[in-house]
């Protein structure tokens, strides 16, 4: 029998905001046992279903129904981060046939082959930041490990090369050259993304004039790079992009000016963003569980293969991008009313033991089957960045176990400090010494 929607206002509606910041999967873990689809308040405030367990997540992932279109809401619903036209009209909010037309589109210039490109400019990249990293580097601390080349201080009868934050250092930066390089962004006119991203997933409730400073910046940043590969088109994606685009106006079926710049703002927000804490969070799993990372360091030929695992285990999104129902729907045995925001966890599906054996435990064994893993979404809407993130992931870890074999954490798990979101799972520092 379907449960039907109460008419609870969001004041009396059970809000997880506190509890999900302390430990997201302890939450998701009790939801998927007693409310597998429960209303509550979502990320922005507002009502919203949010679903945990793996089988109802995976099928409403590829329920045509369930509609990323905005208009679809309700009236006084979900309120969203409010970009502007010319950063908005990008596949997070579209369904067919706008979202396959531009699928299509950029699935002509966002090649595998190009991203297989990168593979060497993205080795060079770690080498250079953890270059950076070693005693003597420009970005060591000489006065926390001991100074210079002459090779640290003794902790616990061993000697210490240095300390860092691989998220500050290495986890952060390496995406941000990457799909800078991808995109044709001068080096001169790099930005610090991390600030505008953060701005957007994990909002200060004290400073609500960062995200619109953030969203101010971004639409100017690429207004003036448009308007730069036009002039000086070059051997990059945007101008392979902007090409393509020109050749669809001459055939009478182009992607609008707007629709062009979104696409250009989600792949480097999402791929900026979603690799960031990939990176970060599996570099953390593996220092968490060092058979796991001995057996790794044996076999660096299997780091490809374990992403899957790390993406599973501690993915970089906790929430898939909301939906909406289009019309009434019933969803694990719960009713749903039209217009009304689903979330779908995500982070909940990938820890659910009904799919998963043991999931709060790291395996990289290869006998966990990966496969259907949601980190990054499935179906139409499956993250146009993931192979580049996945590839960027392997480089990176491969590279920083093999650079620093005695890698540790630098302080006790449980004073890490994680990004104060709902939306997104990703430290805020991973301080190590090596």
């Amino acid at each position: 029998m379907a449960i039907t929607a109460s008419g609870a206002s969001p004041r009396s509606l059970y809000d997880p905001t506190s509890e999900l910041l302390a430990d997201p999967y302890e939450v998701y873990a009790r939801l998927r046992e007693t409310a597998p689809v429960r209303r509550i308040v979502g990320p922005d405030g507002r009502p919203a279903w949010i679903v945990t367990r793996y089988e109802d997540v995976r099928q409403s992932l590829a329920d045509p129904r369930l509609s990323l279109d905005k208009s679809r809401a309700l009236p006084g619903g979900y309120r969203g981060f409010g970009l502007p036209p010319a950063l908005d009209a990008n596949l997070l909010n579209m369904d067919p046939p706008d979202h396959t037309r531009i699928r299509r589109f950029v699935a002509r210039a966002f090649t595998a082959r190009r991203i297989e490109t990168l593979r060497g400019p993205v080795g060079r990249t770690a080498d250079e930041l953890l270059d950076a990293l070693e005693p003597g580097g420009r970005e060591s601390d000489a006065s926390e490990s001991g100074g210079g080349e002459s090779g640290g201080r003794e902790i616990g009868g061993r000697e210490l090369g240095g300390r860092a934050d691989l998220v500050a250092s290495y986890a952060a930066p390496l995406p941000i050259v990457v799909i800078c390089e991808l995109l044709g962004v001068p080096p001169r006119d790099r930005r610090d993304f991390r600030e505008w991203t953060d701005a957007l997933i994990a909002p200060d409730p004290a400073r609500p004039e960062r995200m619109k400073e953030a969203i101010g910046g971004m639409l100017t940043f690429f207004t003036e790079l448009l308007a730069h590969k036009r002039a000086e088109p070059g051997d990059d994606l945007l101008s392979a992009l902007i090409a393509a685009r020109d050749e669809d106006e001459e055939a009478g079926d182009p992607l609008s000016e707007d629709e062009l710049m979104s696409l250009a703002f989600l792949i480097l927000f999402a791929g900026y963003e979603n690799t960031v804490q990939l990176i970060g969070n599996s570099v953390l799993a593996l220092l968490r569980h060092p058979e796991q990372l001995a057996a790794l360091r044996a076999e660096p030929g299997r780091t490809a293969a374990a992403v899957g695992e790390f993406a599973r285990y501690e993915g970089p999104a906790l929430l898939a991008i909301r939906r909406f129902a289009v019309e009434d729907l019933t969803i694990g045995g719960v009713t749903v009313p039209a217009g009304e925001t689903v979330m779908l966890s995500l982070a909940a599906a990938n820890r659910d033991p009904h799919r998963f054996a043991d999931p709060d435990r790291l395996d990289l064994d290869l006998d966990r089957d990966t496969a259907g893993q949601v980190a990054l979404g499935y179906g139409i809407h499956y993250c146009l960045g993931a192979p580049l993130a996945r590839l960027e992931t392997e480089i990176a870890v491969n590279a920083l176990l093999e650079r620093f074999p005695r890698l540790e954490l630098d302080v006790p798990y449980e004073e890490l400090r994680w990004r104060p979101s709902t939306r997104a799972r990703g430290l805020i520092a991973l301080p190590v010494r090596f």
